[in-house]
């Protein structure tokens, strides 16, 4: 046993030195101090990278299929009323949603930007009082109301009880309402005096679309949309106005969840109108995004660019309507990112370099000085030094 301990002692790459030949100066003191200070702090600098998160950046193709997109949107428009303003969504397949009312919200604001009254879309009629059957006389006994849709109806069976459910027929067909006046249900309910009490005011419009992800465009617009001979139109003969003013501020813009970190350019972006009509078009550019947080939970979402373009209109001019469109379109390319802690053995190899480093420059200094210091002392004992 004892020959193997002395076969270890000899494979010490570290010799000691006995204590009686150490000589300890005042630099070397020095030295250690300073050296010391800077090892504590790379190792605390170190230590907190250690502890961030870093995150990685991969691309690669989205082979994902049949998912669907989710808009979230946030616009104010100031001077357009919200009994006028409608969404709209169409894509490349086909599908169209004409005058959108689920998910959307409506805010009333005047000159000032001051909330007048807040409204759920879709949410119910007016209660009618005293209401007209279809061929002109009074309800009797248990019949039940059935309004007429003044030549819009599909089958006999077809019921319009209140103005917006007329309209909703006129669009269907493809027709356009040329006098509300006309319609019973719309002097009852006063839709054109809603309609001019609300004169001066703007609307902030708030909500979420989910289409097919494929591209595809949504648009805000006065009046409601409907088509004839193939041929996208809008009712605006509700205003009875030659100029629509679609000065508009994105308050948020989004195609899915919110990323950490991420900021999307169309937040917060305004823009005022200087000619009487006009369409202003965003050309967007979505790019599928899945970010995996340091504890695994994944967020899908997009994040987009965009290009603007803004076209001025003729009022009258043949389909060709005032409003906002978003343009989107989506990339082949998927982005990931993944947060990730720096490896422990990353860091354990950083520490002692940091260590190993900084004693063997230390160390270096301290022999230059001690060896500087007795040369000179030497030179100074033999008068050698002037």
């Amino acid at each position: 046993m004892d020959k193997l301990f002395d076969k270890l002692r000899k494979l010490d790459a570290y010799p000691k030195v006995n204590e009686d030949f150490y000589s300890r100066s005042l630099s070397g003191g020095l030295i250690t101090l300073v050296s010391s200070i800077v090892m504590f702090l790379l190792f605390i600098s170190e230590f907190r990278l250690y502890l961030h998160t870093v995150t990685e950046t991969r691309l690669v193709v989205d082979t994902s299929r049949g998912e669907k997109l989710h808009i979230h949107f946030d616009v104010t428009f100031p001077a357009i009323r919200c009994s006028l303003l409608s969404v709209d969504a169409m894509d490349i397949s086909g599908e169209q949603h004409l005058d959108i009312r689920h998910d959307i919200f409506k805010k009333r604001i005047n000159s000032h930007g001051n909330v007048i009254e807040v409204r759920q879309e879709g949410i119910g009629a007016p209660k009618v009082e005293r209401p007209l059957q279809r061929h002109g006389g009074r309800l009797e006994h248990n019949e039940t109301y059935c309004g007429s849709c003044f030549g819009a109806e599909m089958s006999d069976d077809d019921c319009c009880n209140s103005c917006e459910e007329v309209r909703e027929a006129y669009r269907k067909r493809g027709w356009a309402i040329s006098n509300t006046d006309l319609i019973d249900q719309c002097k009852r309910e006063g839709f054109i005096q809603k309609v001019k009490d609300e004169e001066g005011e703007g609307c902030n419009i708030h909500g979420s679309l989910e289409v097919n992800k494929v591209a595809g465009n949504f648009h805000f617009s006065p009046g409601k949309s409907f088509h004839h001979s193939n041929i996208h139109l809008s009712d605006l003969l509700a205003l009875q106005t030659d100029s629509y003013n679609i000065s508009h501020t994105i308050n948020k813009l989004a195609f899915g969840p919110s990323i950490p970190g991420v900021v999307n350019p169309l937040d917060k972006a305004h823009w005022v109108q200087e000619t009487p009509n006009g369409i202003y078009q965003y050309f967007l550019k979505v790019v599928p995004t899945i970010y995996t947080h340091i504890r695994g939970h994944k967020i899908h979402s997009n994040q987009f660019s965009v290009t603007e373009h803004y076209k001025s209109l003729e009022f009258g001019q043949f389909n060709a309507h005032p409003g906002v469109y978003f343009f989107y379109d989506l990339s082949p390319i998927k982005v990931t990112f993944t947060e990730e802690h720096v490896s422990f053995l990353h860091f354990l190899t950083s520490i002692c370099a940091i260590i190993g480093g900084i004693f063997t420059i230390a160390g270096l200094v301290d022999s230059f000085i001690y060896h500087g210091q007795r040369a000179l002392k030497k030179k100074m004992e033999l008068g050698k030094f002037t």
